[in-house]
Protein backbone atom coordinates (compact mmCIF):
# COMPACT_ATOMS: atom_id res chain seq x y z
CA UNK A 1 0.00 0.00 0.00
CA UNK A 2 1.17 3.36 -0.92
CA UNK A 3 -0.37 6.89 0.51
CA UNK A 4 -0.01 10.58 0.42
CA UNK A 5 -1.64 12.88 2.99
CA UNK A 6 -2.01 16.60 3.62
CA UNK A 7 0.67 17.51 5.37
CA UNK A 8 -1.95 18.78 8.47
CA UNK A 9 -4.03 16.46 8.76
CA UNK A 10 -3.79 14.22 12.14
CA UNK A 11 -6.80 12.34 12.25
CA UNK A 12 -7.22 10.40 8.33
CA UNK A 13 -8.49 6.64 8.47
CA UNK A 14 -6.38 3.84 7.26
CA UNK A 15 -6.82 3.12 3.36
CA UNK A 16 -6.90 -0.19 1.70
CA UNK A 17 -5.06 -1.02 -0.90
CA UNK A 18 -2.77 1.93 -0.52
CA UNK A 19 -2.82 3.49 2.89
CA UNK A 20 -0.66 4.73 5.58
CA UNK A 21 -3.48 6.17 7.67
CA UNK A 22 -4.64 6.25 11.52
CA UNK A 23 -7.63 4.06 11.80
CA UNK A 24 -10.40 5.62 14.18
CA UNK A 25 -11.88 2.86 16.20
CA UNK A 26 -8.45 1.41 16.91
CA UNK A 27 -6.65 4.30 18.94
CA UNK A 28 -8.64 7.07 18.25
CA UNK A 29 -12.23 8.20 17.87
CA UNK A 30 -12.06 9.64 14.45
CA UNK A 31 -13.18 12.55 12.70
CA UNK A 32 -14.54 15.47 14.56
CA UNK A 33 -18.45 14.71 14.39
CA UNK A 34 -19.15 17.86 15.79
CA UNK A 35 -17.60 19.04 12.57
CA UNK A 36 -19.01 16.87 10.55
CA UNK A 37 -22.59 18.12 11.23
CA UNK A 38 -21.30 21.86 11.09
CA UNK A 39 -20.28 21.44 7.40
CA UNK A 40 -23.28 21.57 4.91
CA UNK A 41 -22.75 18.92 2.28
CA UNK A 42 -19.81 17.37 4.33
CA UNK A 43 -21.55 13.72 3.15
CA UNK A 44 -21.89 14.88 -0.53
CA UNK A 45 -17.87 15.96 -0.54
CA UNK A 46 -16.82 12.85 1.21
CA UNK A 47 -19.14 10.56 -0.89
CA UNK A 48 -17.56 11.89 -4.13
CA UNK A 49 -13.95 11.86 -2.97
CA UNK A 50 -14.42 8.31 -1.67
CA UNK A 51 -15.87 7.32 -5.13
CA UNK A 52 -12.88 8.99 -6.85
CA UNK A 53 -10.55 7.25 -4.20
CA UNK A 54 -12.11 4.00 -5.37
CA UNK A 55 -11.99 4.52 -8.93
CA UNK A 56 -8.10 4.75 -9.37
CA UNK A 57 -7.74 1.93 -6.45
CA UNK A 58 -9.69 -0.29 -8.85
CA UNK A 59 -6.93 -0.10 -11.44
CA UNK A 60 -4.39 -2.31 -8.93
CA UNK A 61 -6.82 -4.88 -9.86
CA UNK A 62 -6.25 -4.38 -13.91
CA UNK A 63 -2.61 -3.99 -13.90
CA UNK A 64 -1.89 -7.89 -13.34
CA UNK A 65 -4.38 -8.51 -16.32
CA UNK A 66 -3.15 -6.44 -18.58
CA UNK A 67 0.61 -7.39 -17.86
CA UNK A 68 0.00 -11.28 -17.00
CA UNK A 69 3.04 -12.12 -18.72
CA UNK A 70 5.46 -10.96 -15.82
CA UNK A 71 5.43 -12.09 -12.48
CA UNK A 72 3.97 -10.54 -9.19
CA UNK A 73 7.34 -10.13 -8.02
CA UNK A 74 8.66 -7.71 -10.69
CA UNK A 75 5.08 -5.80 -10.96
CA UNK A 76 5.18 -5.08 -7.18
CA UNK A 77 9.20 -4.14 -7.32
CA UNK A 78 8.42 -2.04 -10.23
CA UNK A 79 5.80 -0.59 -8.52
CA UNK A 80 7.01 0.40 -5.19
CA UNK A 81 10.46 1.85 -7.00
CA UNK A 82 8.31 4.54 -8.84
CA UNK A 83 6.86 5.13 -5.47
CA UNK A 84 9.74 5.33 -3.39
CA UNK A 85 11.55 7.43 -6.04
CA UNK A 86 8.32 10.39 -5.55
CA UNK A 87 8.46 9.79 -1.68
CA UNK A 88 11.72 10.12 -1.52
CA UNK A 89 11.34 13.72 -3.81
CA UNK A 90 9.06 14.88 -1.59
CA UNK A 91 11.28 14.31 1.49
CA UNK A 92 14.25 15.09 0.12
CA UNK A 93 14.31 18.87 0.78
CA UNK A 94 13.24 18.32 4.25
CA UNK A 95 15.52 15.01 4.50
CA UNK A 96 17.66 16.06 8.07
CA UNK A 97 14.76 18.13 10.11
CA UNK A 98 12.72 14.54 9.22
CA UNK A 99 15.21 11.97 10.36
CA UNK A 100 16.62 13.70 13.00
CA UNK A 101 14.01 12.59 15.28
CA UNK A 102 13.90 8.72 13.74
CA UNK A 103 16.04 6.60 15.39
CA UNK A 104 16.76 2.80 14.37
CA UNK A 105 13.98 1.41 16.16
CA UNK A 106 11.60 3.61 14.06
CA UNK A 107 12.92 2.70 10.87
CA UNK A 108 12.74 -1.19 12.01
CA UNK A 109 9.32 -0.10 12.29
CA UNK A 110 8.72 1.71 9.04
CA UNK A 111 10.46 -1.37 6.82
CA UNK A 112 7.66 -3.59 8.57
CA UNK A 113 5.08 -1.33 7.57
CA UNK A 114 6.07 -1.32 4.32
CA UNK A 115 6.55 -5.08 3.91
CA UNK A 116 3.18 -5.56 5.19
CA UNK A 117 1.07 -2.56 3.49
CA UNK A 118 3.07 -2.67 0.40
CA UNK A 119 5.15 -5.23 -0.83
CA UNK A 120 3.53 -8.63 0.56
CA UNK A 121 0.16 -6.85 0.12
CA UNK A 122 0.38 -6.30 -3.78
CA UNK A 123 2.69 -9.73 -4.59
CA UNK A 124 -0.43 -11.28 -2.81
CA UNK A 125 -2.86 -9.68 -4.88
CA UNK A 126 -1.33 -9.97 -7.68
CA UNK A 127 -0.92 -13.59 -7.76
CA UNK A 128 -4.73 -13.85 -6.33
CA UNK A 129 -5.61 -12.18 -9.83
CA UNK A 130 -3.17 -14.05 -12.33
CA UNK A 131 -4.20 -17.60 -10.39
CA UNK A 132 -7.45 -17.48 -9.10
CA UNK A 133 -8.80 -14.23 -11.47
CA UNK A 134 -9.70 -10.92 -11.18
CA UNK A 135 -13.10 -11.30 -9.67
CA UNK A 136 -12.73 -13.62 -7.27
CA UNK A 137 -9.86 -11.67 -6.01
CA UNK A 138 -11.10 -8.21 -6.10
CA UNK A 139 -14.37 -9.75 -4.02
CA UNK A 140 -12.24 -10.88 -1.60
CA UNK A 141 -10.55 -7.66 -0.76
CA UNK A 142 -14.05 -6.46 -1.75
CA UNK A 143 -14.98 -7.46 2.35
CA UNK A 144 -12.63 -4.90 3.77
CA UNK A 145 -16.24 -2.69 3.93
CA UNK A 146 -17.44 -5.04 6.74
CA UNK A 147 -13.96 -5.06 8.86
CA UNK A 148 -13.62 -1.37 9.00
CA UNK A 149 -17.91 -1.25 9.82
CA UNK A 150 -17.50 -3.74 12.71
CA UNK A 151 -14.26 -1.88 13.82
CA UNK A 152 -15.98 1.81 13.29
CA UNK A 153 -18.69 1.04 15.56
CA UNK A 154 -16.83 1.15 18.78
CA UNK A 155 -15.73 4.60 17.74
CA UNK A 156 -17.08 7.32 19.41
CA UNK A 157 -20.20 9.62 18.08
CA UNK A 158 -20.66 6.24 15.40
CA UNK A 159 -23.63 4.98 14.36
CA UNK A 160 -24.55 1.94 16.26
CA UNK A 161 -24.21 -1.53 14.63
CA UNK A 162 -27.87 -1.84 14.56
CA UNK A 163 -29.14 0.27 11.90
CA UNK A 164 -26.04 -0.69 9.53
CA UNK A 165 -27.03 -4.22 9.49
CA UNK A 166 -29.13 -4.07 6.43
CA UNK A 167 -26.77 -1.98 4.63
CA UNK A 168 -24.19 -4.85 5.38
CA UNK A 169 -25.92 -7.18 4.51
CA UNK A 170 -26.69 -6.13 1.00
CA UNK A 171 -22.90 -5.78 0.65
CA UNK A 172 -22.40 -8.90 1.63
CA UNK A 173 -25.73 -10.48 -0.55
CA UNK A 174 -23.66 -8.65 -3.79
CA UNK A 175 -20.32 -10.37 -2.77
CA UNK A 176 -21.93 -13.47 -2.63
CA UNK A 177 -23.89 -12.96 -5.85
CA UNK A 178 -20.11 -12.43 -7.84
CA UNK A 179 -18.52 -15.05 -6.19
CA UNK A 180 -21.24 -17.82 -7.31
CA UNK A 181 -20.84 -16.75 -10.83
CA UNK A 182 -16.44 -15.56 -10.69
CA UNK A 183 -15.25 -18.69 -8.99
CA UNK A 184 -16.23 -20.49 -12.29
CA UNK A 185 -15.56 -17.54 -14.98
CA UNK A 186 -12.37 -15.54 -13.41
CA UNK A 187 -9.19 -16.97 -14.69
CA UNK A 188 -7.03 -15.33 -17.33
CA UNK A 189 -7.24 -17.23 -20.53
CA UNK A 190 -4.51 -19.42 -21.55
CA UNK A 191 -3.60 -19.70 -18.13
CA UNK A 192 -3.60 -23.19 -16.50
CA UNK A 193 -6.79 -23.73 -13.86
CA UNK A 194 -5.95 -26.50 -11.94
CA UNK A 195 -7.87 -26.82 -8.83
CA UNK A 196 -4.50 -26.01 -6.59
CA UNK A 197 -3.61 -23.30 -8.80
CA UNK A 198 -6.81 -21.64 -7.94
CA UNK A 199 -6.73 -22.55 -4.21
CA UNK A 200 -3.34 -20.80 -3.92
CA UNK A 201 -4.76 -17.74 -5.85
CA UNK A 202 -7.73 -17.56 -3.65
CA UNK A 203 -5.35 -17.89 -0.49
CA UNK A 204 -3.03 -15.28 -1.45
CA UNK A 205 -5.81 -13.46 -1.83
CA UNK A 206 -6.76 -13.87 2.17
CA UNK A 207 -3.14 -12.90 2.56
CA UNK A 208 -3.79 -9.89 0.83
CA UNK A 209 -6.79 -8.92 3.23
CA UNK A 210 -4.68 -10.26 6.23
CA UNK A 211 -1.71 -8.17 5.56
CA UNK A 212 -3.52 -4.95 4.81
CA UNK A 213 -5.13 -5.65 8.03
CA UNK A 214 -2.19 -6.04 10.05
CA UNK A 215 -0.74 -3.07 8.49
CA UNK A 216 -3.23 -0.81 9.19
CA UNK A 217 -3.72 -1.79 13.03
CA UNK A 218 0.45 -1.19 13.28
CA UNK A 219 0.30 1.69 10.93
CA UNK A 220 -2.35 3.29 13.47
CA UNK A 221 -0.55 2.43 16.81
CA UNK A 222 2.99 3.69 15.40
CA UNK A 223 1.62 7.06 15.02
CA UNK A 224 -0.17 7.33 18.01
CA UNK A 225 3.10 6.58 19.42
CA UNK A 226 4.91 9.08 17.88
CA UNK A 227 2.58 12.17 17.45
CA UNK A 228 5.47 14.16 16.67
CA UNK A 229 5.80 12.92 13.45
CA UNK A 230 2.75 14.41 11.04
CA UNK A 231 0.59 11.33 9.33
CA UNK A 232 2.15 13.20 5.56
CA UNK A 233 5.97 12.54 6.84
CA UNK A 234 5.47 9.35 8.19
CA UNK A 235 3.79 7.93 4.66
CA UNK A 236 6.41 9.89 2.90
CA UNK A 237 8.65 7.87 5.06
CA UNK A 238 6.94 4.58 4.76
CA UNK A 239 7.53 5.49 0.49
CA UNK A 240 11.34 5.57 1.16
CA UNK A 241 11.45 2.09 3.13
CA UNK A 242 9.25 0.74 0.78
CA UNK A 243 11.28 2.08 -2.77
CA UNK A 244 14.72 0.66 -0.70
CA UNK A 245 12.84 -2.75 -0.14
CA UNK A 246 11.93 -2.90 -3.85
CA UNK A 247 15.43 -2.08 -5.12
CA UNK A 248 16.62 -5.22 -2.80
CA UNK A 249 13.43 -7.44 -4.29
CA UNK A 250 14.08 -6.17 -8.08
CA UNK A 251 17.25 -8.19 -8.08
CA UNK A 252 16.02 -11.99 -7.26
CA UNK A 253 12.45 -10.67 -9.65
CA UNK A 254 14.19 -9.67 -12.53
CA UNK A 255 17.51 -11.83 -12.52
CA UNK A 256 16.07 -14.82 -10.41
CA UNK A 257 14.93 -16.70 -13.29
CA UNK A 258 17.93 -16.48 -15.05
CA UNK A 259 20.25 -17.28 -12.04
CA UNK A 260 18.19 -20.17 -11.29
CA UNK A 261 18.88 -21.68 -15.04
CA UNK A 262 15.28 -21.45 -15.90
CA UNK A 263 14.20 -20.79 -19.39
CA UNK A 264 13.93 -16.95 -19.79
CA UNK A 265 10.14 -15.03 -20.58
CA UNK A 266 10.85 -13.41 -24.05
CA UNK A 267 10.06 -9.80 -23.63
CA UNK A 268 10.45 -7.00 -26.81
CA UNK A 269 11.66 -3.63 -26.23
CA UNK A 270 7.64 -2.51 -26.42
CA UNK A 271 6.88 -4.70 -23.97
CA UNK A 272 9.67 -3.59 -21.08
CA UNK A 273 8.09 0.04 -22.26
CA UNK A 274 4.80 -1.12 -21.42
CA UNK A 275 5.19 -2.43 -18.60
CA UNK A 276 7.34 0.22 -16.97
CA UNK A 277 4.90 2.90 -18.16
CA UNK A 278 1.72 0.91 -17.06
CA UNK A 279 3.19 0.64 -13.38
CA UNK A 280 4.82 3.88 -12.80
CA UNK A 281 1.28 5.25 -14.17
CA UNK A 282 0.16 2.82 -11.60
CA UNK A 283 2.18 4.05 -8.68
CA UNK A 284 1.09 8.04 -8.81
CA UNK A 285 -2.59 7.33 -9.84
CA UNK A 286 -3.14 4.61 -6.98
CA UNK A 287 -0.61 5.24 -4.44
CA UNK A 288 -0.38 9.20 -4.48
CA UNK A 289 -3.53 10.76 -6.18
CA UNK A 290 -6.43 8.23 -4.83
CA UNK A 291 -5.11 8.64 -1.43
CA UNK A 292 -5.69 12.39 -1.56
CA UNK A 293 -9.04 11.82 -2.41
CA UNK A 294 -8.89 9.61 0.38
CA UNK A 295 -7.74 11.47 2.68
CA UNK A 296 -10.43 14.30 1.89
CA UNK A 297 -12.90 11.93 2.68
CA UNK A 298 -11.75 10.59 6.01
CA UNK A 299 -11.92 14.21 7.18
CA UNK A 300 -15.73 14.35 5.99
CA UNK A 301 -16.65 11.26 7.10
CA UNK A 302 -16.97 8.66 9.97
CA UNK A 303 -14.97 5.56 9.57
CA UNK A 304 -18.44 3.64 9.63
CA UNK A 305 -19.33 5.28 6.13
CA UNK A 306 -16.20 5.16 5.07
CA UNK A 307 -15.35 1.16 5.37
CA UNK A 308 -18.50 1.05 3.03
CA UNK A 309 -17.32 3.32 0.58
CA UNK A 310 -14.57 1.51 0.43
CA UNK A 311 -16.42 -1.22 -1.88
CA UNK A 312 -16.58 0.99 -4.51
CA UNK A 313 -12.59 -0.18 -5.25
CA UNK A 314 -14.76 -3.60 -5.61
CA UNK A 315 -17.23 -2.41 -7.79
CA UNK A 316 -14.34 -0.33 -9.91
CA UNK A 317 -12.27 -3.52 -10.22
CA UNK A 318 -14.55 -5.14 -11.63
CA UNK A 319 -15.50 -2.84 -13.71
CA UNK A 320 -12.45 -2.81 -15.45
CA UNK A 321 -11.84 -6.58 -15.53
CA UNK A 322 -15.28 -6.59 -17.98
CA UNK A 323 -13.55 -3.20 -19.83
CA UNK A 324 -10.34 -5.39 -20.01
CA UNK A 325 -12.49 -8.66 -21.53
CA UNK A 326 -14.96 -6.34 -23.52
CA UNK A 327 -18.13 -7.98 -22.90
CA UNK A 328 -21.21 -6.24 -20.81
CA UNK A 329 -21.85 -8.02 -17.01
CA UNK A 330 -23.97 -11.03 -16.75
CA UNK A 331 -27.46 -10.87 -14.86
CA UNK A 332 -26.26 -11.83 -11.75
CA UNK A 333 -22.99 -9.60 -11.92
CA UNK A 334 -25.52 -6.96 -12.54
CA UNK A 335 -27.15 -7.91 -9.14
CA UNK A 336 -24.17 -7.92 -7.35
CA UNK A 337 -23.19 -4.44 -8.61
CA UNK A 338 -26.34 -2.97 -7.52
CA UNK A 339 -26.63 -4.70 -4.21
CA UNK A 340 -23.01 -3.38 -3.35
CA UNK A 341 -24.12 0.36 -4.33
CA UNK A 342 -27.61 0.16 -2.89
CA UNK A 343 -25.57 -0.90 0.79
CA UNK A 344 -23.32 2.10 0.21
CA UNK A 345 -26.28 4.20 -0.44
CA UNK A 346 -28.42 2.69 2.43
CA UNK A 347 -25.57 3.31 5.04
CA UNK A 348 -25.00 7.04 3.95
CA UNK A 349 -28.72 7.29 4.60
CA UNK A 350 -28.24 5.90 8.11
CA UNK A 351 -25.60 8.77 8.76
CA UNK A 352 -27.46 11.61 7.00
CA UNK A 353 -30.44 10.77 9.43
CA UNK A 354 -27.85 10.27 12.45
CA UNK A 355 -26.49 13.69 11.61
CA UNK A 356 -30.13 15.47 10.87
Amino acid sequence: MTYAQEQNNGDAVAAPATGNLLLPGVVGDGPDRDAIERVPGAVVRGVFNGVAAGALWGLIFLIPLSLHDFNAWQLSSARYLVYGAVALGFVLPRWKQITRRIGRREWCALLGLSVLGNLAYYVFLTVGVQWAGSAPTTLIIGLIPVLMTLVGCRARGAVGIRPLLAPMALCVLGVTAVAAHSLGHGVLPGVASSWMRRAVGLLCAAGALLCWSAFSIGNSRWLARRPDISPWDCSMLVGVATGALALLLAVPAFLGPLLAGAAPTRHTLNDWLRFWLITGVLAILASVVGNGFWNRASRLLPLTMLGQLIVFETVFGLLYGFLYQWRLPSALEWLSMVSLIGGVLWCARAHRQRHS
